[in-house]
């Protein structure tokens, strides 16, 4: 019998111990925050997240998306440098629903975003927290019994039944109203009449809450146009749905078309844009497209929980959305795999609160 005593361990000494190759030149050393560093003198938040880069995992796309917020907001065109990146923010209405929604208006009322794109709720979720409060809750809430008791739930937060009742004594004065000056216009040349679009809406309603608590008082005040291709889709669509009924024969019309135009219009006019989308679904995609019109944005943070195994685009990567050109070839783009309540907080923190670029 063949003694293998010496072969074995060196059999497994060569598999084990397979030389190294040497590191590319310019490679990176992986390396967190060394909090000894700081003793004697507090640690911020700009500290904490520029230190994350060389972390690995999520931590280093964080650290990765600051740094392409930074590129983005800090652009200036050498030919011109009055002129200034056009940034596109996008967010599903769960982050309007969350304490995410005084990050965003933060943004827009000091000017640090060019457009917004968000869903039906977007939209109402924040009319409706300036007409009553969103509540704490839990995600293990029984959904039956909240029904009973008149409560929504929204993940671990929970807002009574009768909030939407007060939106809805709040706004159908102003649907009425909107649905007068349509039809005043009615017998007026073309290009005179009153032709209501998801921008326009947005726009008045922002106008009439005239509430500083308010992301779309504030983007009336800064004329920062608001966009919604899925306005319906939501609390608000219920009241549109039923003032066809109390306005009956007219009923009160919203085009889509002008505002694809506008906001497709924007994107080609700008001499640089970003892309800054929190979640996915039409948010993500309808600003992603109207980049399409320019051949891609130059930058883009995605920041979801989706994963691109089932081929969604919100799990898509930004390389993705390159092979499309809805992302500039050699364009500045990461998406950050994290729940938005958590980071981009901490983005802003490290960006934009620093006030404007000069």
């Amino acid at each position: 019998m063949e003694d293998n005593s010496t072969a074995g361990p060196a059999k497994a000494v060569d598999a084990v111990l397979v030389q190294s190759a040497p590191m590319p030149e310019g490679s990176v050393q992986v390396k967190g925050i060394d909090f000894n560093e700081y003793t004697g003198r507090p640690i911020t938040i700009d500290d904490i997240v520029r230190n994350m880069s060389n972390m690995g995992f999520q931590a280093s796309n964080l650290g990765k998306a600051i740094e392409v917020v930074d590129k983005m907001r800090s652009w200036k065109d050498p030919a011109d440098p009055s002129k200034r990146p056009t940034i596109f923010l996008g967010y599903t209405s769960n982050l309007i629903s969350s304490g995410l929604r005084e990050t965003i208006r933060y943004l827009v009322q000091h000017r640090h975003v060019s457009a917004i794109v968000t869903t039906a709720g977007g939209v109402e979720e924040d009319f409706i927290k300036c007409l009553a409060p969103t509540y704490m809750g839990a995600f293990h809430l029984d959904g039956a019994t909240l029904r009973k008791s008149g409560m929504n739930r929204i993940g671990n937060l929970v807002v009574p039944n009768d909030n939407y009742c007060k939106f809805e004594d709040w706004v159908v004065p102003i649907l009425d109203k909107m649905l007068e000056e349509q039809e005043a216009s009615s017998l007026l040349p073309a290009d005179e009449r009153i032709h209501w679009t998801p921008s326009k809406v947005i726009h008045r309603l922002g106008k009439e809450i005239n509430h500083e608590d308010s992301v779309y008082y504030w983007a009336y005040k800064n004329d920062i146009p608001v966009f919604c291709p899925a306005l319906t889709d939501g609390s608000l669509g219920d009241m549109l749905f039923f003032h066809t009924f109390k306005a009956s024969p007219q009923m009160l019309r919203i085009d889509i078309v002008e505002d694809i135009r506008r906001i497709n219009t924007l994107a080609m006019n700008a001499a640089c844009t970003g892309m800054i989308v929190l979640g996915g679904g039409v948010v993500k995609h309808h600003i992603a497209n109207a980049n399409l019109m320019r051949n891609g944005a130059d930058y883009a943070i995605f920041v979801n929980t989706a994963n691109e195994f089932d081929g969604s685009d919100a799990g898509a990567r930004p390389d993705e959305a390159v092979s499309w050109g809805k992302i500039k070839i050699g364009g500045e783009a990461v998406k950050v795999y994290a729940e938005a309540t958590i980071v981009f907080p901490l983005i802003v923190a490290a960006t934009f609160a620093k006030g404007k670029v000069e």
